[in-house]
Order: structure tokens, then C-alpha cells, then sequence
């Protein structure tokens, strides 16, 4: 799996912290990270929570990017924008239960973290247990294994009604504010990481196009 760590702005410095935990974590599962940033609170690319929503569904729907960890000061900015997108389902994840309970019933492909919420000493340590349990086992099983039924049922009612509900994510690129969309791609590793292991030609297009 492709695991895409975004940090926006407010918590940029806290980027390093949050890979070492997230690689520590998944690489021995097999799993590779890829880190768009912000790497630093200095960083020329100031990504703001709108633009973490840009970048994270242009990730997903692209297939640069199987799963994306980001968030912001509260979570909840990065989550409401994640969301606004299609293609992409992120949960607000504060603890392990979170991600574990978000992983098994809703089995989603993105979480925000309040990474300026109680991120104090153990923050590193509360960050691997998310991981570990974001990641433990498939997602999508159910949580308890006897609700798996109905739950996996409204997993593909959810998916059904999102592609009626959402426009083409190509048109949204296209029509939003241009600096808007071309400042969530100005990233130092963008171009590098996201045309290496882009899957769709057309969404990759319009990128290009942006750019």
C-alpha cells in the first residue's frame, strides 16, 4: 500500500515526528510512505487545510496514493475539506479505538489527526498506536464481526450515493481558483512523488496543465 502523509501549515513542525511514528510502523507491514509535506513550518509551500482536500483526493483518485494521513490543529478542518472531495472517505481519528472502529466499520482511505489536541509527552507513542491499529488487520471487516453485514451493506450504499452527489474531480480542478488548486501542488517532492505513481493519464493531465 501507498501511504501519503500531508502536513498543513499550523503543523508543519511536527512533520518529522509523525513520519518517523507512521514508518516505523507500516514499512514492516510492507507498506511504503510517501511524504508530500509541509516538512517544515518554513517551508516556501504553505499548504492550508483547503488545499490538504485538494491534494489529498487528486492522491487517491489518481492512484498515486492508496491511503493519505494528514490533519490539522483540531482535525476537523482537514477532514471537512478531505471529505468535499470525491473519491475520498477521511474519519477524525483522536486514538486507537478511533482508527481501529473507522478502519473496520467505515473503511475509509483517509484520516485527520488533531495533531495540537493534548500532543504532548507520549504524542509520538499515541501516534504509532493509531497507526498500528489503522493498519492491524483488512479494513472494511466490521467491528463486532456480527454488525459486518449491515455494515460493509451501508459501506456500498455510501460508495454508490458519493459518485451521485460528487462532480468529476477533473472539473472541479479546472474550475476552482487556480492559485488555490496550483498552491497545494507546489510542494518541494509533488511533481517528483505524484507523476511516478499517478495511474490515471487524464487526472495527470490536468495536473500538468496546472502546473
Amino acid at each position: 500500500m501507498k501511504i501519503a502523509l500531508i502536513n498543513e501549515n499550523s503543523q508543519a513542525a511536527k512533520n518529522s515526528i509523525i513520519e518517523a511514528a507512521l514508518k516505523k510502523v507500516v514499512e514492516p507491514m510492507g507498506h511504503t510512505v510517501y511524504n508530500y509535506g509541509m516538512y517544515t513550518a518554513e517551508d516556501e509551500c504553505q499548504l492550508t487545510y483547503v488545499q490538504i482536500g485538494i491534494l489529498a483526493s487528486v492522491l487517491l483518485n489518481s492512484g498515486a496514493a492508496d491511503y493519505v494521513i494528514t490533519g490539522c490543529g483540531t482535525g476537523e478542518g482537514a477532514m471537512l475539506a478531505c471529505n468535499s472531495f470525491p473519491g475520498v472517505i477521511c474519519g477524525h481519528v483522536e486514538d486507537a479505538l478511533d482508527a481501529y472502529t473507522f478502519a473496520q466499520i467505515n473503511d475509509g482511505n483517509a484520516i485527520a489527526i488533531p495533531f495540537a489536541k493534548g500532543f504532548g509527552w507520549g504524542g509520538d507513542l499515541n501516534l504509532e498506536y493509531i497507526f498500528e491499529k489503522l493498519f492491524c488487520e483488512e479494513s472494511g471487516q466490521g467491528y463486532p464481526r456480527e454488525r459486518a453485514v449491515p455494515e460493509q451493506r451501508n459501506k456500498k450504499i455510501l460508495d454508490e450515493l458519493k459518485k451521485v452527489t460528487y462532480r468529476p474531480l477533473t472539473d472541479i480542478l479546472k474550475e476552482a481558483d487556480a492559485g488555490l488548486v496550483k498552491g497545494a501542488f507546489r510542494g518541494d517532492k509533488f511533481e517528483e512523488l505524484f507523476f511516478a505513481n499517478c495511474k490515471d493519464e487524464e487526472l495527470a493531465s490536468v495536473v500538468k496543465s496546472l502546473l
